[in-house]
């Protein structure tokens, strides 16, 4: 693992972001403002003009003056060649065809580090998961937690965790990440850092369809604490820690992407609840909601494991079967007398 010895204390000395959309754009921002050699790749050659040459990303975040010194790209290769870290960026549908374009280039030394909160369609792989597939070798972790990327741009202080299996990569990834606007803690749950990511957008839905229909604060804690108890419960059954789940990666990002001006997901559910379909309101959001695609994976990996979760089955008849958000609140009214677990 390459790193650098600066007053005797290992530093990882270049990172490579790929994804220049809001979260990408913000973590490359801050980590140059922290004085890190920051590499942005980019698809859009229009968004890595703007950044290289006005200091500002056309499409997201348009309001924040990028750091001058990060060096932006359209070329994959180049952003990762030499990079001791690399942090995905790119949503949960492109990491696979991203990670096998770039692979030539990564080194071996390399660490990788998943941004993206989502589950793969199809395999139902976490990101890691898919990472650890597609350049198996370099180790892998995941960052995560409340962290919607308008306001770390604008340096409002933000707690977000770091997952890892090894230690040595947490607290090298700690150190990486840690700016006085940004504290990073270290978890060894990979697993349940990562599961708390997905189901956490998706319960985030359900919050906005209840927003859209007009509910107010008791509905609403109501579904943070289910969705809550559903992603414990999912957790648990696949061997995570239940603890991860009251963290900043369960709980911390739960009530920040349910409750949110910010959050896409919930942005996304009151637009279903006025009848637009997923793609109409991603369409007119503008921006990638996870949530969307990741409640079909979350649907088959719960039956997988035999776990009940009724709010986001509920979530899953709204967007792929077309069930009036009403009736699916009367349902699960209408469920039978229950202990809370």
């Amino acid at each position: 693992m390459t790193a650098k010895t600066v007053s005797g204390r290992a530093r990882m000395s270049k990172i490579a972001v790929l994804g220049a959309g809001s979260w990408g754009t913000a973590v490359a921002d801050f980590l140059a403002g922290a004085g890190r050699e920051v590499t942005l790749w980019g698809r859009d050659p229009a968004v890595v003009a703007g950044i290289t040459q006005a200091h500002r990303n056309p499409r997201y975040l348009r309001d924040i003056r990028l750091c001058e010194s990060i060096k932006a790209t359209t070329d994959l290769h180049q952003a990762v060649r030499g990079a001791d870290i690399v942090a995905m960026a790119v949503s949960s549908g492109a990491v696979r065809e991203v990670l096998v374009s770039a692979a030539p280039e990564v080194s071996p030394s390399a660490v990788i580090v998943s941004l993206t909160k989502g589950l793969e369609s199809g395999t139902l792989k976490r990101m890691t998961q898919v990472i650890e597939e597609v350049i198996p070798g370099p180790p892998v972790a995941a960052l995560s937690g409340p962290n919607h990327a308008e306001e770390v741009s604008r340096r409002i202080p933000s707690a977000t965790v770091i997952a890892a299996q090894d230690e040595k990569v947490s607290r090298l990834l700690q150190r990486a990440f840690m700016t006085p606007e940004f504290r990073v803690y270290r978890n060894r749950d990979l697993l349940g850092v990562e599961l708390a990511g997905a189901v956490k957008n998706v319960i985030a839905l359900a919050a906005g369809i209840s927003d859209g229909l007009g509910f107010g604060d008791n509905a609403k804690a109501s579904l943070v604490t289910r969705g809550l108890a559903e992603m414990w419960r999912l957790g648990a059954a696949l061997g995570a820690e239940s603890r991860t789940f009251s963290g900043l990666a369960g709980m911390g990002d739960l009530v920040a992407t349910c409750t949110s001006r910010h959050s896409r997901n919930r942005a996304v559910g009151e637009r279903l609840a006025k009848g637009q379909d997923v793609e109409a309101a991603q369409a007119e959001l503008g921006m990638v909601a996870e949530g969307g695609r990741t409640t079909a994976a979350l649907k088959e990996l719960m039956e997988q494991a035999g776990v009940d979760m009724p709010l986001s089955l509920s979530v899953y008849d709204v967007v792929y079967r077309g069930k009036d958000p009403l009736v699916c609140v009367a349902d699960l009214m209408g469920r039978g007398p229950a202990e809370e677990e």
